[in-house]
């Protein structure tokens, strides 16, 4: 009996029919066809490819769940009220099913793809084709097994149709959950397997040799992290009688060998090199994620076009108040934290903690270490350059346009011998007819404005119409790139003992962000943690990292007093001291934003996400996962 299928078919398949070459690009238009239609025309093939591509998990990404920025230790929530959603400043802890994943419509699919490839007779299905259509979807089911394993330990490993045979007994569809590292060995089997199978060399839209590389070089770094990490005395240990959750330390070297070895692989291919296109190092990290054209770092991206009607609003979301396109009040949701700012090193490889900064009380003693800088941004001057490339800061432009950020005035008061602060509307005026709060703030209950004065940079597109409803964005979403790849490589040899080849790989990218040649002459892992944390902020790795390390209850313990488990923000004041040198300069507070209500609390119940209730109850050999 002829089963019929919906899948969102590409655009411009017909294009494509002209050329195999040609890649694969994200779809809009819906049509129904029959199995025998779409297993047997290698272009319809390609529009079911371009389907499972768009399908594949995204927990924070352009244009899936963009807000998914604001929880984490790398921003908050600065759109509606706190009665919006999720109430994301006032989260009292993560849900156990804040990252659930249990997939398997996805994994059904491309098993049901795989096999009607296998049994096609059409002589325009070649050999060739047939072979690299089938790697490709077992790209994706290897990445899509991955988005689980990192979420909620072993899963039942499926790779051919369950078919159930309506006889009553559903038993033989109901199977237990792998061990954690059966699924973390089958990806980099599947991987080994497909790798040289995988066409479309130098297609940044669908996989080929690289990116399975790329996916190995991951999803190993990963294994060995937890076979260790879960195991270290005073960390946090989950693990299951029967292996579902928690690997044997004795593991781990494998892991980062086959991590180091594929990233290894990637660098000495020269197929990539880390783009250095821009002189000037803030600009060019920018340029790095955002330039579509001819860019040698990335590896694999999401892509979106205008001309095929994709395109997302993340723009439209989070860029500054002040160059918001649309009108009305702007968007503007996500905050970058101080606490990432801070991540940033100064280029002499000091600490990245800001200099001269008030505790913001209003008080002679909080003012005591204030520096009267003469310019919003000197007091970022000397920083590493990917800290310009990520986040937009007082005293910065974006596109040629200055933003207007100021929280208020500082004004002396003789008789107190000391400064008062006042702070306004937004672009409203002081007294002496200057700007007393700009209008991209920071203000401290104003929505749709930075509550911690900082603004996003990375991603944000800034193109004619970009941050309009009407037009927005296709900037593309990278899912692999080269930083990535030399920060896994660093890690595992690190891991591995290797340090002289670990400082190499970290060392080149510090020198991309400005950083003197080898600048690095010993390693630690908690260097390695704050290379990654700033390296790759925004692009949905800072939860996977601390989690994999062990470390998020630490970090995130939930209590007032955590410098980690709050969000800080800066806030910059002109000075107003009339015929004193002070006159006309800045300074600026530190404190907990304030629309930050809770402190970030990651229980031990949060490594792994809880197994949907349905699921258990639908197959009673499914195992829950620790503390749930």
């Amino acid at each position: 009996m002829k089963s019929i299928f919906r899948y969102w078919i590409c655009a411009v398949i017909a294009a494509a029919a002209l050329s195999c070459k040609k890649q694969l690009l994200d779809t809009t238009s819906q049509t129904i066809f029959t199995d025998e239609q779409i297993y047997n025309d290698p272009k319809l093939i390609t529009g079911l490819l371009a389907n499972l591509y768009d399908r594949l998990p995204k927990y924070a990404s352009l244009a899936v769940n963009s807000e998914n920025f604001t929880i984490f230790d790398e921003g908050m929530w600065s759109g509606l009220s706190n009665n919006d959603v999720e109430i994301r400043n006032n989260l009292i802890n993560y849900s156990y099913d804040r990252w659930s994943l249990w997939d398997y419509g996805f994994i059904r699919d491309v098993n049901v793809a795989i096999d009607n490839i296998n049994q096609s007779n059409s002589i325009a299905v070649t050999p060739t084709l047939k072979k690299g259509f089938i790697a490709e979807l077992r790209f994706l089911r290897a990445m899509d097994y991955f988005e689980m394993v990192k979420r909620m330990g072993g899963v039942p490993l499926v790779t051919k149709q369950l078919v159930y045979d309506f006889k009553g007994d559903p038993s033989s569809l109901q199977l237990p959950r792998n061990k954690e590292e059966e699924v973390y060995d089958f990806i980099a089997s599947e991987l080994d397997a497909i790798k040289n199978d995988l066409g479309n060399l130098g297609s940044k839209r669908q996989a080929n040799k690289y990116t399975a590389l790329a996916l190995k070089s991951r999803a190993m770094l990963y294994a060995g992290s937890i076979a260790k990490y879960n195991n270290v005395p005073g960390l946090t240990k989950s693990a299951t009688p029967g292996g579902e959750v928690g690997m044997a330390e004795a593991k781990a070297a494998g892991y980062y060998q086959k991590s180091l070895d594929a990233s290894k692989e990637i660098i000495s291919s020269g197929a990539y090199a880390l783009y250095r296109t821009n002189p000037n190092l803030g600009e060019n990290f920018y340029d790095a994620l955002i330039n579509k054209n001819n860019n040698s770092e990335v590896i694999m991206a999401t892509d979106y076009l205008k001309t095929q009607g994709r395109r997302h609003s993340f723009t439209f979301n989070n860029i500054a108040r002040s160059l918001f396109e649309d009108g009305g009040q702007g968007s503007s949701f996500t905050s970058p934290s101080l606490n990432l700012v801070e991540s940033y090193e100064y280029l002499d490889g000091s600490a990245g903690t800001l200099k001269g900064v008030g505790t913001g009380s209003n008080t002679a003693a909080g003012q005591a270490n204030w520096i009267f800088y003469t310019n919003p941004e000197d007091i970022f001057a000397n920083k590493d350059a990917r800290l310009y490339g990520t986040i937009m800061y007082p005293g910065v432009s974006f596109s040629g346009k200055p933003l207007k950020m100021q929280a208020g005035v500082y004004v002396w008061n003789a008789a107190t011998n000391k400064y008062d602060r006042t702070e306004g509307a937004l672009n409203s005026n002081f007294t002496d007819g200057k700007l007393l709060t700009g209008q991209d703030g920071p203000n401290r209950t104003t929505t749709f404005v930075t509550n911690t004065g900082f603004y996003m940079r990375k991603y944000i597109d800034g193109t004619p119409g970009a941050s309009t409803s009407a037009i927005q964005s296709d900037t593309w979403w990278v899912v692999f790139r080269l930083g990535e790849i030399y920060l896994n490589a660093g890690e595992a040899a690190f891991e591995l003992g290797l340090t002289a080849e670990a400082l190499g790989y970290i060392n080149k990218l510090r020198e991309r962000a400005g950083f003197p040649v080898n600048s690095l002459s010993t390693l630690t892992l908690q260097r390695i943690q704050n290379e990654r944390k700033v390296e790759l902020a925004f692009e949905d790795h800072r939860l996977w990292d601390i989690i994999r390390w062990r470390i998020a209850d630490k970090l995130w313990d939930g209590t007032t007093a955590s410098p980690d488990a709050n969000v800080y923000a800066l806030y910059p004041y002109r000075v107003v001291r009339p015929g004193h040198p002070n006159d006309g300069k800045w300074v600026f507070d530190k404190f907990v934003a304030p629309r930050f209500k809770a402190p970030r609390f990651f229980r031990p119940g949060n490594y792994y996400a809880s197994i949907p209730q349905s699921v258990i109850d639908n197959n009673p050999k499914i195992v829950r996962n620790p503390f749930h």
